[in-house]
């Protein structure tokens, strides 16, 4: 762990991380916690969970949310329940890989139809498909070791009851890819691009998904990040801080 605990969500939640040069929680895990409000009665799961940034973040924007975070990475998962006992939030960790057979994952207790609300930052990249990080747990967190965004989905799917919502951050150009991940297991897409700048392509895609509804797609307004001169939009400047979205 890093000597003091990160600010995170404007100082909402406090976040021990892995050193630096490892994958530590930043703005993708901000846009992802803040994507869904989700009820303080939901059941809600963090795929991926790492450290626990997106789902405790959650709990930290809603008190008395009890998340479940689900992460494969032994240290990694022990310093989520870490994180959960320094910020005084009643979540539960599970350590089981999210590809994993559907027998392992229920007896680890993800339960099928278990959660009203999942959360995901799957792995951006296939095995041999980029350069891969030298350092082995920033690789694991961005690159699939065997599976693929499909499966990942799928488990997501199996555990998310119907009519429930899926919460997804990619990149954006692997929007066709998500896309037909989720084609006929969920509708109602709200897909909201969001760019470094206004003026550059977009380089993230949120998905906001109902499992089971055959609702329409919408594409949402961007969300840009930053100004020219570098530093945040009003409106990425209240994600951070943990403020709600200044209307447009």
């Amino acid at each position: 762990m890093t000597r003091e605990a990160d600010a995170f969500l404007g100082g909402l939640l406090r976040l021990h991380q892995p050193q630096r040069g490892a994958h530590r929680a930043g703005t993708d895990a901000v846009l992802l916690a803040r994507l869904l409000m989700p009820a303080v009665d939901d059941r809600l799961c963090d795929v991926g969970a790492a450290t626990g940034a997106v789902g405790l973040g959650c709990a930290a924007l809603v008190p008395g949310l009890r998340p479940t975070l689900v992460e494969r990475d032994p240290g990694l998962a022990e310093m989520a329940r870490a994180n959960a006992a320094l910020n005084g939030i009643d979540g539960s960790v599970i350590e089981v890989d999210v590809l994993a057979s559907a027998a392992e994952r229920r007896a680890a207790g993800l339960i099928p139809d278990g959660f009203d609300v999942v959360l995901t930052n799957p792995p951006f990249f296939v095995a041999g498909g980029h350069r891969a990080s030298p350092h082995p747990g920033r690789a694991a967190a961005h690159t699939f070791a065997e599976g693929s965004l499909d499966g990942w989905i799928r488990a997501c799917t199996a555990i998310l009851r119907p009519g429930g919502r899926l919460g997804l951050i990619h990149r954006a150009d692997a929007l066709p890819a998500c896309l037909d991940a989720l084609r006929g297991r969920y509708g109602g897409l709200a897909i909201r691009p969001v760019h470094a700048r206004a003026e550059t392509p977009a380089i993230r895609i949120l998905i906001d998904a109902t499992k089971g509804s055959r609702a329409v797609p919408s594409l949402l307004p961007p969300l840009v990040l930053h100004e020219t001169d570098g530093s945040f939009t009003p409106e990425a400047a209240a994600l951070h801080g943990g403020r709600p979205w200044p209307p447009r």
